[in-house]
């Protein structure tokens, strides 16, 4: 039995130029996250744009917040109040994601960022974005991801949903960064879904 073909998504920050969403979601692209925050007080003003433009294409998106060491709570509130007023909670959304890269990130600030979360936003599901040295070596995931907990691991090895590290909580793999996306101008992260997860258990 051969495995399905992996659903494609993007990972978007303020540095991308996406041209043309309809062409992006005629590539076969259905999800996409966008980053709205970053520490405390950093938010992207053309989030909210982006993120209507690519839900009206008919791509679930969501929103990611990129963490800084410190202040977990006052992080968590800010990215709270930032993807709520971009729409980010709505049903049939890609669940919130955070970003794990900086250092001294570690598993208390994960655990509790994403608790906050939960409780301010009213939501379960929650991914956990972080490159593969991170995985292997910084963070500890059995501490605390539950089963509405999905792990997202950063690794270019180009083989969409085979990253080459496991996990029963990995559910979505960025394997590439490059400028072969219809519809967006310049390289871009482009991620799969890990099988035996669907689209459907990424989504709020």
């Amino acid at each position: 039995m051969t495995e399905p073909e992996s659903e494609r998504g993007l990972t978007l920050t303020h540095r991308e130029h996406v041209l043309d969403w309809s062409a992006v979601r005629g590539a076969d692209v259905r999800f996409a996250s966008v980053t709205v925050s970053e520490n405390v007080n950093w938010s992207d003003p053309g989030a909210e744009r982006m993120l209507a433009a690519a839900q009206e294409a008919g791509l679930h998106t969501g929103a990611r917040h990129y963490a800084r060491p410190g202040a977990v709570h006052d992080q968590a509130e800010h990215f709270v109040r930032t993807a709520s007023r971009l729409g980010a909670f709505a049903p049939g959304s890609l669940a919130p994601a955070l970003e794990v890269d900086a250092q001294s990130v570690d598993d208390r600030f994960v655990k509790t960022w994403i608790k906050h979360v939960r409780h301010a936003a009213r939501i379960r599901r929650v991914l956990v974005y972080a490159g593969h040295d991170c995985w292997a070596h910084r963070l500890h995931p059995d501490r605390w991801a539950d089963p509405e907990v999905v792990l997202w691991l950063v690794r270019h090895n180009g083989i969409p949903g085979r990253p080459g590290w496991f996990h029963a909580r990995l559910g979505v793999h960025q394997h590439a960064w490059g400028p072969d996306v219809p519809g967006v101008g310049g390289p871009v992260a482009q991620d799969a879904v890990v099988y035996p997860f669907t689209l459907s258990d990424l989504l709020l």
